[in-house]
This record gives structure tokens, C-alpha cells and sequence, in this order.
């Protein structure tokens, strides 16, 4: 049967009528006087004995330390999907004009717009932006940087994303930390670094872009900066220096010095367009030409992105004049919306920023604009090539 789980009180004995039982004998009284009285009197305490107290307390003892021990090993741990979900918003990518063209990093998001990141990326800058996980691009200005090779920066505008923050003290010695990044082609990494008594080797861990990327600890919070003008050279400033850079005045901060030269770069990585149409051959050429045509855009070498004009463009736009629009430009974050065929013509859209310094040719004071442009592609001898180019709307700034 299946014990329901319910159990019924016990019913009384039922009541015996008087003269029913005969009179106790002189035996049998004495003896149901004393089951009476060891009926009402409460039991004498069971002897105490040590030899099984001690093991139990023993055995508590241990369960309590080892459960301190958990508690301490846990707290020193990591889970590394939680951190990058948490502070990932708050990480940027940190993209320059500069005049040695070296202006890619990692940078973190604080308070009242203050942006930190590595010095190394904007020696001698032109115009800086960082940009988000998400894509929003956003001009800053360069407030300094540090001796040990931080940079401060100063955002405009406003950002919907949270933003980090610095621990108040190093974390323990024994506490595992993590570096969160961005690598060459823009997508957010996070690895761990180990904890501040046994670290990883730097260059373990690093690339060129995440120069700039925050060192944090299991909260989240920020516990140092990575900078350095190499990945070999790298290391991390700790977060009590962060506090001073970041804090009132920012301590410790002396200006950088902006660009003299006439002609700045941006970084030299390649740009690969994003493809938001059907991933077709025709498509997939696209691609590669437009492709070809920012990198090639970004390096400066006004020479060989002719080998990407058809006969006619060469005629029509020099070299010089190719130099003198893109002098100080750097080109990011393209993306093909459209391919189509017209007989012999392939038309394609294509958007993208341009970053660039405010005293460049047809700037207008602006250091960053959205670019939505319409190529017409034509094949020779077999190859794709760019025969013309015309604006979709008008450029808008970038916040």
C-alpha cells in the first residue's frame, strides 16, 4: 500500500465498568504501583560518555574549515562569460590619425566620459574616436598621458553603455584576473591572465590591439591597465595609479603633444566589409575590391589603388588629388548593402566611418563622419575595378 503520509491519533481504551475486574492480590499491587510511578516520573539523563563526543566534534571542526577553505578558493576564481557579459559594454576599440600611423588599442569606458587607454596608440595625435562593441563611434579628445605609458581621454557625446569601475584596492595575491580586448579584426576577447603571484607571460595573452585593455578581477571591477609601446615591453599598471589619472585633476596626467606633420595615417590593419547582402561570387568580388580599396585607402599609397580605378577614373583623378582627399583620413567600419548587375555595370553601396583631422581639406571642423557611398564597378581585362563613386546622403558626423 501506499503510505498516504497521514497518521491518526490513537483512540483511548474504552472504559471499564466498576466490578468488572477482580480486586488486586497482595503480589500484583505493589508491583502496578511502581509501573505507575515510572509512568509519571521523568527518565534519569544517560550517562555521559567522551569517548563519542569527541570524534562528532572533531568532525565539525573539519566541515568548518573546509568549508572556509571552499569559501576562500571560490572567491579567488573566475568565471570569465560572467565578467566579459558585465563589463563587456563598457570596453572600446581606440582608433587614430596619427603621424606614425600606430593609432589602434583597447581602451575602458569610465565615469563623467573619461576614457583610459595605452599612450602608445596616440603619439602625436590627429584625431582619435573610439568606437563600442556594438558599432557607435564616438570623437575624444586627449587629455595626456602618464609615465608609465597610460593615456586619458575625454569623450563627446553620450553613450548608452554602462560604465567600468576601478577597484578600490589590489585584489589578493592569489585572485585569478583576466584581460579583455579587442583583436586585429574587432571582435572582443577575454582571457585570463593568473593571478598577481603566478601570471601569465604578457605576450601570452596579447596582440597589438589589446595594448590599452583593462586587467580585471572576478567582480568585474578594473584592477589595472595594460600599456607599453610593444607586446614584448608590455606590462600592467596597477589600479592604485589609475585612481590618480582618473580622479580630480587627473594627477600624474601631462598634455600629449598634438601632430605637426601635414600628412597622418591611421592604423594599417587590413579592412575586410562587412557583407549584409546574399553571400554570392559576385558578392564575394565586390568584396575583395572594396576591400582592397579602403586598405590600400588607409596606407596611403595614392600609386597603387590606381591599379583599382578603371581606364577612365585614372584619366579623370590624379594622384595628387587622390593624396590631397585622403591626407590625414583612416576609413573603418565598412559595410556592403547592396550589389546589384546592370549590364555591363555592377553597382554597389557601401557605408563606412572616416576619420580624419578637423583642418584637412573639406572637414569642416569635423573629425569624424558616416560615409554612404554608391560605387559603380566595371570589369577590364577580366578584373573588377571601381569606375565611379557618388554620396547616397550627405556625410553626418559621427555622434
Amino acid at each position: 500500500m501506499v503510505d498516504s503520509g497521514r497518521r491518526e491519533l490513537p483512540k483511548p481504551p474504552r472504559r471499564v465498568p466498576a466490578g468488572v475486574l477482580a480486586p488486586l492480590t497482595s503480589v500484583e499491587a505493589p508491583v502496578r504501583r511502581a509501573i505507575a510511578t515510572a509512568a509519571t516520573e521523568p527518565p534519569l539523563p544517560p550517562k555521559f560518555r567522551p569517548r563519542f563526543v569527541v570524534p562528532l566534534v572533531v568532525f565539525v571542526l573539519v566541515l568548518g574549515v573546509g568549508a572556509g577553505w571552499l569559501v576562500r578558493q571560490d572567491s579567488l576564481t573566475m568565471d570569465v562569460e560572467h565578467v566579459r557579459g558585465t563589463v563587456g559594454p563598457s570596453v572600446v576599440r581606440i582608433l587614430a590619425t596619427t603621424c606614425e600611423g600606430t593609432g589602434v588599442a583597447t581602451g575602458v569606458l569610465l565615469d563623467d566620459g573619461l576614457v583610459l587607454t595605452a599612450a602608445s596608440a596616440i603619439k602625436q595625435p590627429m584625431s582619435v574616436a573610439l568606437v563600442t562593441s556594438t558599432g557607435d563611434v564616438r570623437r575624444t579628445n586627449v587629455l595626456g598621458s602618464s609615465a608609465d605609458g597610460v593615456a586619458v581621454l575625454r569623450m563627446l557625446g553620450q553613450l548608452p553603455n554602462p560604465t567600468a569601475e576601478l577597484a578600490s584596492k589590489e585584489p589578493a595575491s592569489g585572485a585569478d584576473r583576466a584581460v579583455l580586448g579587442f583583436i586585429a579584426n574587432g571582435l572582443q576577447t577575454i582571457q585570463l591572465l593568473g593571478p598577481s603571484k603566478d601570471p601569465k607571460p604578457l605576450p601570452s595573452v596579447l596582440n597589438a590591439t589589446k595594448l590599452g585593455a583593462p586587467a580585471l578581477d572576478n567582480s568585474g571591477r578594473v584592477v589595472g591597465l595594460i600599456t607599453g609601446d610593444t607586446v614584448p615591453t608590455a606590462k600592467v599598471v596597477p589600479v592604485a595609479n589609475l585612481r590618480q589619472y582618473a580622479g580630480t585633476g587627473q594627477q600624474g596626467i601631462t598634455p600629449e603633444p598634438g601632430g605637426t606633420c601635414e600628412r597622418s595615417r591611421g592604423p594599417q590593419l587590413p579592412i575586410v566589409p562587412e557583407l549584409a547582402v546574399a553571400n554570392t561570387p559576385l558578392a564575394t568580388d565586390v568584396q575583395k575590391l572594396l576591400g582592397d580599396y579602403t586598405t590600400t585607402t588607409n596606407k596611403h599609397d595614392f600609386a597603387a589603388i590606381r591599379e583599382l580605378y578603371s581606364a577612365g577614373l585614372a584619366k579623370t583623378l590624379t594622384e595628387t588629388q587622390d593624396r590631397d582627399r585622403h591626407q590625414t583620413s583612416y576609413l573603418f567600419g565598412a559595410r556592403i548593402t547592396e550589389v546589384t548587375q546592370s549590364g555591363e555595370y555592377v553597382n554597389a553601396r557601401m557605408t563606412y566611418s572616416a576619420l580624419f583631422s578637423p583642418n584637412s581639406i573639406g572637414a569642416r571642423g569635423q573629425t569624424c563622419n558616416r560615409i554612404d557611398n554608391r560605387y559603380r564597378l566595371v570589369r577590364e581585362d577580366g578584373k573588377l575595378v571601381v569606375d565611379s563613386a557618388a554620396a547616397v546622403q550627405a556625410p553626418r558626423g559621427c555622434d
